[in-house]
């Protein structure tokens, strides 16, 4: 068993959708290497940031990272393996790669309650806008502005009895 704790630089671009991960950001890998009969089992972890839009307002984010893998690379012979030990040696980009992109959110937002865009005007939603906020834009839904409930027990009642037999 062996283990290495190294930095590297991405080397492209990995992602495709609002966020991805730059080509030339580092990745804080820490690796540990067993002996299996297989092959050689691969487990380890591996820190960087990811970079994008916020699906909600279009704002810039950037977040960290964290994800773990772990992968049998297995001894070349008669089966076809996924990964496999080439000279001695194991090719983990593939590996890394795959554990980034499938963690990287797809609709990534810059805060948990980020409020998005105002679909009117285009501009970002803050906490409370006001009273623009409690006007009614359909003009078919404004006579339920006048509705209220503080005088509805006093409200005279339509009483409908059923008076079919079943």
């Amino acid at each position: 068993m062996r283990e290495f704790d190294f930095e590297a630089p991405a080397s492209e671009k990995w992602g495709e959708g609002l966020v991805s991960v730059d080509a030339g950001v580092p990745l804080d890998l820490e690796v540990r290497l067993e002996s299996v009969h297989e092959g050689i089992l691969v487990s380890g972890s591996a820190s960087t940031e990811y970079s994008g839009v916020c699906g909600r307002c279009l704002t810039d984010i950037t977040e960290p990272l964290q994800v773990e893998f772990q992968e049998l690379f297995a001894y070349p012979g008669e089966e076809a393996t996924d990964f496999e030990v080439q000279d001695d040696h194991v090719d983990l980009e593939t590996l890394v790669r795959d554990a980034i992109v499938l963690s990287l959110p797809f609709q990534p937002v810059c805060q948990p309650d980020c409020p998005g865009l105002d679909p009117a005007t285009g501009e970002r939603l803050t906490g409370s806008t006001g009273p623009e906020q409690g006007e009614s834009l359909d003009p078919r839904w404004a006579a339920l502005k006048d509705y209220t409930t503080d005088h509805d027990e006093e409200a005279p009642r339509l009483r409908v009895e059923n008076t079919e037999e079943s």
